[in-house]
């Protein structure tokens, strides 16, 4: 990865990407507090949170709204502003709606050379554009621990909006992205892993979920989220309590990223597992999957893949789908009657 200057991103920051989320159960216990918006337009908002909020305009339209930032992930800056976007778009995506307008939310040191900044910003604003929105402005002020992100506006039918909501006894599951991005940046910030192990991830982190959208708005799935700082447990368990179901994942059949085993056998793993495992508590029962596994599924993702929860019915067809666009299904699953979230061998 390019150094910026004499300074690499990454030295800057105690920990970057999704990693740096706050605690999930925390987080719940402040969202609790706040009051309810009663608006019969605000179709998602607190009650329960989702991937992003959605206000209704008519019968045809409705806004989606998400922001998300972070500090360094990598040290590169284009791919920096890139992974960022990414992870910002894909909220969007995740609610079955399409970006339209962009805003970047920044903090930089003073002392970072602007070429630096510079392509962070053009790195995001690349993203933005591929994912078929603009990047139109934003606002930026003074830290000495870099951030950054976007604030995402897009749009959506009322009738079309995918929550964690509305997964069915019966459905399947699909994660479309390998796991294993968390521990493979927090390997190679120690050294375990060299830049070649890390590309994989970082090439995953970088890719919009899109194309695994657009096929999905042609089929109808019960229930989506996009698998990030909670790890896929974490999101998984988020499914079970919206959706009143049981989240059955066989740990086999979970796709890795092939350079991340190494480093989770041997124990690395980021300052968000113990948060994640924390968070999802007693409500996970581990059944012979092995240790390597709970971590992987425990690991925080930046940018991560879409969890799908689909009817039975539509999965051929979803199946045939991803691999014409060059995209490996990975059928992890299925949803039971029930609570919680089981993880098996």
């Amino acid at each position: 990865m390019a150094a910026t200057g004499d300074v690499r991103l990454t030295e800057l920051v105690s920990c970057g990407g999704c990693a740096a989320k706050y605690s999930a159960a925390l987080l719940e216990e402040l969202v609790a507090k706040l009051p309810l918006e009663a608006d019969p337009n605000l179709l998602v908002g607190l009650a329960p949170a989702d991937d992003a909020a959605v206000y209704r305009l008519d019968d045809e339209r409705a806004i989606v709204f998400t922001v998300d930032f972070f500090p360094p992930i990598v040290d590169d800056p284009s791919d920096f502003g890139a992974i960022a976007a990414a992870n910002a778009l894909n909220d969007v995506f995740a609610m079955g709606a399409l970006p339209l307008v962009a805003l970047s939310v920044a903090a930089f040191p003073e002392s970072l050379p602007g070429e630096a900044v510079s392509a962070v910003f053009d790195g995001a604003a690349a993203k933005v554009r591929e994912a078929g929105g603009v990047l139109a402005g934003g606002h930026t002020l003074r830290d000495e621990e870099p951030l950054y992100g976007l604030a995402v506006v897009g749009t959506v039918r009322p009738d079309a909006v995918w929550t964690k909501a509305a997964a069915k006894p019966g459905d399947l599951l699909y994660l479309t992205k390998p796991l294993g991005t968390g521990i493979l940046v927090h390997a190679r910030k120690e050294a375990a892993v060299t830049d070649a192990d890390l590309a994989p991830a970082v090439a995953l982190m970088k890719t919009l979920n899109a194309d695994v959208a657009e096929i999905l708005r042609g089929i109808g799935p019960n229930a989506v989220t996009d698998v990030t700082g909670f790890g896929l447990l974490g999101h998984a368990y988020e499914v079970a309590t919206r959706s009143g179901v049981r989240i059955e994942i066989d740990a086999r059949e979970l796709p890795i990223i092939a350079s991340a085993i190494t480093p989770a056998s041997t124990g690395i793993v980021t300052g968000g597992d113990a948060r994640n495992r924390a968070y999802v508590g007693d409500a996970l029962e581990i059944d012979g999957a092995a240790d390597v596994h709970v971590a992987l599924a425990f690991d925080p993702q930046t940018a991560g893949g879409l969890l799908v929860s689909l009817p039975i019915e539509q999965a051929a067809q979803f199946e045939r789908a991803l691999v014409e666009r060059q995209i490996l299904p990975a059928r992890i699953g299925h949803v039971a009657e029930g609570a919680g979230v089981r993880l098996f061998a």
